[in-house]
């Protein structure tokens, strides 16, 4: 079969080129044995031909696969977005392709921690958002590869995070210096085994409270399934039934905290004139909901993960043990404000202006 009816081959671009196929095996592996005049010919019979040689075969050569793998709960969200399409322009740059495992409930997670496919199939495994047994953390330490820890923190492996505890506590002290004494933490419930940071960001939550000499109450800590309108629904009704409700809600996430607002809204109970609310992340919808929050920037988490992962693949002697922990910033916006006045002095004052008293 004539070349141009079947897959090239090198030996078609060595007769092409007139040279050997070691040659052109040299010259397409980037070697500094080709002179430049025989490097210019193999490149241009390759051009012409169309050929490529396969990653199968470079890995023979160079024990890489040219391939970087990343294990994720769910693609459908905005967190995993930003941060995977961060990763796209550092591999291209670096000739390497994106190869994406992901793992939505227990029975494939378990099927994935006893087959391990990414071994063997990449250079390095980016790990996003899991809350990992020391069995399966030990698992994924016998790759054979870097094995790559984002937005959480593994102790003694490679991670790349915001730290969740101080950016809680950044936010749960605004609601204080406003003034706030009931302030409740709402978070999704972890119901498959998969870490959203709701801890980090509780405990952070409780270290600004004890700090400020507030006592923790059970009573104002929330949980709902994650994207549950019923169930924030019935989470916001058991706090506006306590005895002493709230006059703040900090909310794990921005989704979270807009499902909060919308249920509070629907009761009439407006925001942040009664309560007020706040959540974590910044994502698109904080901006438009002037929503007060929590920033953080999966993008750059992406970036620095990927960048540290080709470090690790290409030097056998960095650290493999480095963290990365990039910043969190508040940003408030239009739902925080000083709680309402107490009953009190509201009704010695009069009906209150433009409040839903």
């Amino acid at each position: 079969m004539p070349p141009a009816q079947r897959h090239p081959t090198m030996a078609d671009v060595a007769e092409r080129a007139g040279v050997s196929t070691s040659t052109v095996s040299r010259t397409l592996r980037g070697l500094s044995t080709v002179s430049p005049e025989v490097r210019a010919r193999v490149e241009e019979a390759a051009r012409e031909l169309n050929f490529a040689v396969s990653r199968q075969a470079a890995s023979l050569v160079t024990g890489r696969t040219g391939t970087m793998a990343v294990l994720v709960p769910t693609l459908d969200s905005w967190f995993m977005g930003a941060a995977l399409s961060s990763l796209a322009p550092l591999l291209r740059a670096a000739g390497m392709e994106l190869n994406v495992y992901m793992i939505a409930d227990l029975a494939e997670r378990t099927s994935f921690f006893e087959r391990l496919p990414a071994r063997r199939n990449a250079d390095a495994l980016l790990v996003f958002c899991f809350d990992l047994t020391d069995e399966e953390t030990t698992r994924l330490d016998n790759l054979g590869m870097p094995v790559i820890y984002v937005s959480q923190h593994v102790e003694g492996r490679p991670s790349v995070y915001v730290d969740d505890v101080v950016g809680a506590r950044r936010a749960t002290r605004h609601l204080i210096n406003l003034g706030h004494r009931r302030i409740a933490f709402a978070h999704t419930a972890n119901v498959r085994g998969f870490s959203f940071s709701s801890r980090e960001r509780l405990l952070g939550y409780q270290q600004a409270l004890t700090e400020a000499g507030i006592p923790l109450d059970d009573d104002l800590v929330v949980a709902t399934p994650p994207r549950d309108k019923r169930g924030t629904t019935q989470a916001v009704g058991n706090l506006l039934s306590l005895r002493e409700p709230p006059t703040a809600v900090f909310a794990e996430q921005d989704e979270l905290a807009a499902s909060v607002i919308s249920t509070l809204r629907t009761v009439q109970i407006q925001v942040p004139e009664r309560v007020s609310v706040l959540g974590f992340d910044d994502q698109l919808m904080a901006e438009w909901l002037d929503l007060s929050t929590v920033a953080q920037s999966p993008s750059d988490m992406g970036r620095a993960a990927a960048e540290l992962a080709l470090e690790l693949i290409s030097d056998s002697e960095a650290d493999r043990g480095r963290h990365i922990v990039l910043p969190t910033h508040l940003i408030p916006r239009g739902t925080t404000a000083p709680p309402p006045a107490p009953l009190g002095e509201r009704e010695a004052n009069g009906p209150a202006q433009g409040r839903n008293a």
